[in-house]
C-alpha cells in the first residue's frame, strides 16, 4: 500500500468538504443577506429555491476546478525536490479560492446584466421575490451555462500559478 497516496487522498477529501462547505454557506449567506433579505427556504418561494440551488451549483464547479491545484500544492510540497513550506500552501491556497470566488463573482453578476440587457422592463429579482419560477430557471440555466464555458479557463488560470519546479530544456 502507497501510505502518501493515502495520505493524500485523505487530504484532497478532507480538504475539498472543509472548502466546499465554508465557501458555499459563506456564499448562500452573501446571497441571501444582500439580494433576499426578506425570503427565507422556508416561506415556500420555489423560484429563490432554484435560483439559490443554481449559484450554489455554479460556485461548486468552479471549486471542482480548484480543488486539484490545491492538491497538486501539496503534492509538491511532499516530493523531495522541492520545498514548498505549509504557509506557503494556505498562501497559495487562499490566492486559488479568492480568484475561484471572484470569478464566480463577475460570472453571477455578469449573467444579471447580461439577462437584463435582453429583458428590458423585467426585473428579476423582483420576480423571484415573487416566486416567478420561470424567470428562476432562465437566470440559473444561463447561470451554469456560462459557468461550464468559464470553468476550464479558471482552471487554466489557476493551474499556471502553481509554483512547479524548475526543468531544464535538454531538447534545446
Amino acid at each position: 500500500m502507497q501510505t502518501k497516496l493515502l495520505t493524500l487522498a485523505f487530504i484532497e477529501i478532507i480538504l475539498a468538504i472543509f472548502v466546499s462547505v465554508l465557501i458555499l454557506f459563506i456564499s448562500f449567506k452573501i446571497l441571501q443577506n444582500v439580494f433576499f433579505k426578506n425570503i427565507s427556504l422556508r416561506e415556500n418561494n420555489m423560484a429563490f429555491s432554484v435560483f439559490a440551488a443554481g449559484i450554489m451549483l455554479s460556485i461548486g464547479i468552479i471549486l471542482a476546478e480548484i480543488i486539484p491545484s490545491i492538491t497538486n500544492m501539496i503534492r509538491l510540497s511532499l516530493s523531495d525536490e522541492n520545498e514548498i513550506t505549509f504557509g506557503e500552501i494556505i498562501q497559495y491556497s487562499g490566492l486559488y479560492l479568492g480568484i475561484g470566488f471572484a470569478f464566480a463573482v463577475v460570472i453571477n453578476t455578469s449573467v444579471f446584466l447580461l439577462f437584463s440587457a435582453l429583458t428590458k422592463g423585467v426585473n428579476e429579482f423582483e420576480d423571484i421575490q415573487q416566486n416567478n419560477i420561470a424567470t428562476a430557471i432562465i437566470v440559473t440555466a444561463t447561470l451554469l451555462s456560462i459557468t461550464l464555458i468559464a470553468k476550464d479557463s479558471i482552471s487554466l488560470l489557476i493551474s499556471a500559478l502553481i509554483p512547479y519546479p524548475e526543468t531544464t530544456n535538454f531538447l534545446l
